[in-house]
């Protein structure tokens, strides 16, 4: 084969996992906004670059934008073959893309394959990628999932993630996400992805798992924090299997008290996020509710949350969004504690 070779996605995605780096060519802010799953920021041109070499374009002419260009892409790409590459063997296989698979991934992939390198240019780039993507995920996944219900509390995530730990698979959302996919469900020091980053990392869960196993995936609603799930992996999972979560009422106050410990020391946080529930419970109940948080009486303020407006508010949606839900196999949780878990997650998955 000549290099580089030149493949569209569909050439590309049967081997997507064996390259040996997935090179994204573009600026860090189309990087940051989202990218192939597992690729590595190397940009030809980066942000400040590409806008003035774009601004040179419109107001000079192609010609001296195109030589101006020319020197920062060069010296860019040797940066990177000398800070990242140069210890790489003669067989590495990398994969190099930009926005439509063009002239930046285009120079990038010339001199690694002049080098020597096996290197594959995508045909279409990060515009290729997503036109996939979104074609995949508006057809149902053909899998068999089993939802985890359960009031807020319950330890459902918990659950998730000792079942990932044991080899089963899981389709966390929140994780994905980066939201615990309630109104105080916003992680400190960590941004939500943009939508279409996440997107891509449900893509790439979805693509990997076993049509043969389960998969055990939490019943969400259609948003998490400020981001959509996909409408058709939304439909199957309100089709699907449920499993009830169970917990007593201290023990889901204990366990939120733990997941939610960063609103004990930062009483501010909390109430300005309580105030998105002004039009729900009234402002006398939300005041009665900051003075709960200011006065360090956490374990009361979720309690009432719980009564208040987290159960009426599932058991409300429950049953209408969820059809499988009535005939939903119960699993009791009698505490906590790590062992609880391991052995709801061993009643679930035999095998694990």
């Amino acid at each position: 084969m000549k290099y580089p070779a030149i493949l569209s996605f569909e050439e590309v995605l049967p081997q997507l996992d064996s390259y040996d780096a997935i090179i994204d060519a573009r600026s860090p802010s189309e990087f940051a906004l989202d990218h192939l799953p597992g690729a590595i920021n190397c940009p030809v041109l980066d942000d400040a670059q590409r806008i003035a070499v774009g601004t040179m374009y419109k107001q000079v002419n192609a010609f001296e934008a195109k030589k101006v260009g020319a020197v920062m892409v060069a010296k860019n790409i040797a940066a990177h073959i000398e800070n990242h590459f140069l210890d790489r063997p003669r067989d590495w296989k990398p994969l190099v893309y930009c926005w439509r698979g063009g002239n930046r991934s285009g120079a990038m992939a010339h001199i690694l394959a002049k080098i020597g390198w096996p290197v594959v240019q995508l045909d279409g780039g990060y515009k290729a990628f997503r036109n996939h993507v979104n074609a995949a995920l508006e057809v149902a996944p053909a899998l068999s999932l089993r939802v985890v219900c359960g009031t807020t509390g319950s330890g459902k995530s918990r659950l998730l993630e000792v079942l990932a730990a044991r080899g089963a698979q899981v389709l966390d959302l929140e994780q994905l996400a980066a939201h615990r996919g309630s109104v105080l469900g916003e992680l400190p020091s960590h941004p939500q992805p943009s939508q279409k980053a996440f997107e891509s990392a449900i893509w790439d869960r979805l693509r990997k798992f076993d049509p043969a196993l389960p998969v055990f995936v939490e019943s969400e609603s259609k948003k998490v924090g400020q981001l959509r799930v996909p409408a058709a992996l939304m439909q199957t999972m309100r089709a699907s299997p449920c499993i009830s979560l169970t917990l007593s009422r201290a023990n889901r106050v204990r366990l939120l008290m733990e997941d939610y410990a960063h609103f004990t020391v930062d009483p501010a946080s909390l109430n300005a996020q309580l105030d998105c529930l002004v039009t729900l419970h009234g402002r006398e109940k939300i005041t009665r509710w900051h003075a709960l948080a200011n006065e360090g009486q956490m374990e009361t303020l979720v309690g009432e949350l719980l009564a208040d407006h987290y159960d009426p508010a599932y058991l409300r949606s429950i049953d209408r969004n969820f059809t499988s839900y009535a005939q939903a196999e119960v699993l009791e949780l009698d505490d906590i504690s790590p062992a609880a878990f391991v052995a709801a997650a061993r009643h679930l998955h035999a095998d694990l």
